[in-house]
């Protein structure tokens, strides 16, 4: 756990309290296993376990854990007997090709070639290794199935609707249609109330509803299936341009220098992405801009009079908006600002602009604008986005039935497609870009701690090859993980990742126990088929122990009952998932596993296990 707590970035955010408190946690326990534990067993061991068994409740549970143990101990054995007996098996493969060519010299078809068949031995150990490399096979099969995002959605019971107008709606306008949508809004019968905001500054065509949902309880559908049935009922309004929810996590930015340029291959890139599987709310930051009037001097002008734009634009800032021509004392003391400009009849349409003067002659005749200057309708950007020294304009997008990974990798295999003009280039942003650096800071820091496991393990073993069998359970746990997510439609994110790092010291410590007590075994005389048995037989107890606690415990933050729950949800459906399938390979497969690493020092014929012999007496079982 300690590479985990120094990962960087935002991951790093999330890891390191969780990395520093495990570690933390886990010495402390050290520290009690040794201490407070022998001394409150030693106090508390009676009543002996026949007074509790005459308990009703507990005796009841009592009696009926010796009766599941006692039927694990009578599978187990048999497996285990089974893997290590001296059974082959021949297993049919598809028949080769025919011998040679299968054609005569005058090339005809020679009919008597025969198909060679493809027969193999296979032995139970063999047979036990191939299920558990299936199941991690298995386990990289389900991966795309389960799919992937940076953080998982979660009800929080209230979202957000932002609707568009065409630029230069009337506020009236804007109004008017907002009205009609808060009525299609309020019809669901999940929604409680509903806020609404109408223009701002320099935004009349835009507008936002905050819409707050009813209790989990009371409703029937979750956050992200009203959002779906906004979003369906308001598409068929026409003039309008909405978005329902705050998680839009495709963020695909487009840089360049021209600004036509750039609108240009955004908006081609934006109608892409909308023929995307999952992808909806497609937002282009390519807005037509506010309309405007230009007013350009004519070069002439410049020559002949000598006339500026800056003079120019005090002329016209005068008629229009009005300059303080001089400053008027009440009779209390107050000054105020006396503005001067034109009535309100002679500045209404821009043709009344062309006839007004803006200079004056030597003889001093008034000169008009149209004669110096032409007056040309334009759109102004709104917004002017800058990233890297270049123009950008970004491409938003949220997700619906598909995972945020799945159709990332879509958006990425469309952006290689993509060939832009030269002097253009994508950038991917947003949740993207941040689970493509969790989940390689992840891998990288759970590769650094498989490493400081195995320095551990061969230190403390004194072995080489015995922590490969140790570590073996690492990649049985996959399968239960997936299979977890899948069943709960989860998928692979931060949290569930952390539930993979905490397996990484869950389910080691079961093969840790088994390999532990095979070796103390085979120092007592028994063989390595005796051995294991034995392992297996007597920690199965302390294992099926721990594994229970921990799906027990894990329980209540799996099924996610308390509010805003999803989002913490798949760490523990990853770990129940993990632990109960690693449980289940480990008792066997580490067992096979270690009997191929490790030999028997005696003659072979002894070391051929008896199909009904009995468990050696001389064991350690009592020093444990």
């Amino acid at each position: 756990f300690v590479p985990v707590a120094f990962m960087g970035g935002i991951i790093g955010k999330f890891f390191y309290p969780f990395g520093i408190t495990v570690v933390v946690a886990v010495l402390v326990s050290l520290f009690v296993s040794f201490t407070l534990d022998p001394m409150l067993s030693s106090v508390w061991h009676d009543p002996p376990a026949e007074r509790m068994k005459r308990l009703p409740v507990l005796g009841a549970m009592v009696r009926g854990t010796d009766r599941a143990m006692d039927g694990l101990h009578t599978t187990y054995e048999r497996v285990i007997r089974w893997a290590f007996s001296g059974l082959r098996y021949r297993v049919f493969f598809p028949p080769l090709p025919a011998y040679g060519h299968g054609f005569h010299h005058d090339g005809t078809r020679d009919k008597t070639s025969k198909r060679r068949l493809r027969w193999a031995t296979l032995t139970p150990r063999g047979m036990v290794m191939a299920i558990g490399a299936a199941s991690f096979v298995g386990a990289l099969g389900l991966a795309p199935l389960v799919g992937s995002e940076f953080v998982p959605e979660t009800d929080q019971g209230f979202t957000q609707l932002a609707l568009r107008m065409p630029v230069g709606s009337s506020l009236e306008r804007t109004d008017a249609k907002v009205r009609q949508i808060e009525e299609i809004v309020l019809a669901i019968p999940e929604v409680r109330t509903v806020s609404t905001w109408v223009g701002g500054a320099g935004q009349r065509n835009q507008s936002w509803l905050n819409i707050a949902l009813k209790d989990r309880k009371e409703r029937k559908r979750t956050q992200k299936q009203v959002e779906d049935a906004m979003r369906e009922a308001i598409a068929k309004i026409p003039g309008t341009d909405a978005s329902v929810g705050f998680n839009r996590p495709v963020y695909v930015a487009i840089l360049g220098s021209d600004p036509e340029g750039l609108a240009r291959v955004a908006t081609e890139f934006s109608e892409k992405v909308k023929l995307i599987k999952g992808v909806v709310d497609v937002e282009v930051s390519v807005k037509p801009g506010l309309p405007a009037y230009a007013v350009r001097l004519k070069p002439d002008a410049v020559r002949e009079i000598g006339l500026t734009a800056p003079q120019l634009a005090s002329s016209l800032r005068a008629y229009v908006t009005g300059d303080t021509a001089t400053y008027w004392t009440t009779p209390d003391g107050n000054q105020v600002d006396v503005v001067l400009r034109l009535n309100e009849t002679q500045r209404e349409r821009i043709e009344q602009l062309r006839g007004l003067p803006v200079a004056f002659a030597k003889d001093g005749t008034p000169i008009t604008l149209d004669s110096v200057a032409t007056i040309e309708q334009v759109f102004n950007p709104e917004v002017i986005r800058r990233q890297n020294l270049q123009r950008r304009e970004a491409v938003f997008a949220g997700v619906k039935d598909r995972s945020v990974g799945e159709v990332g990798d879509d958006v990425k295999k469309l952006i290689k497609e993509t060939v832009l003009p030269p002097g253009y280039s994508f950038d991917i942003g947003g949740q993207l870009q941040q689970q493509a650096e969790a989940f390689s800071g992840l891998l990288a820091a759970m590769a650094l701690a498989v490493i400081f496991i195995y320095i551990v393990l061969a230190s403390q073993f004194g072995s080489f090859v015995q922590p490969i069998a140790i570590m073996a359970s690492l990649p049985l746990a996959l399968i239960g993980v997936m299979l977890a997510l899948l069943f709960w439609r989860s998928t692979l994110n931060v949290f569930s990742m952390i539930g993979l790092v905490m397996l990484m010291g869950l389910v080691t410590k079961n093969a840790i126990l088994l390999v532990d007590f095979a070796n103390q075994a085979r120092k007592a005389g028994a063989t390595v088929a005796d051995a294991l048995l034995q392992a297996g037989m007597i920690r199965m107890r302390p294992i099926v122990m721990t594994t229970m606690a921990m799906v027990f415990g894990m329980l209540p933050l799996a099924l996610a009952f308390n509010d805003g729950g999803e989002i913490q949800a798949p760490m523990g459906r990853a770990i129940i998932g993990g632990v109960i399938t690693s449980t289940i390979l480990t008792l066997v497969v580490v067992p096979v596993l270690y009997s191929y690493l490790v030999r028997d020092k005696r003659p072979r014929a002894a070391a051929q296990p008896s199909g009904g012999g009995a468990i050696p007496v001389t064991m350690p079982a009592d020093r444990d």
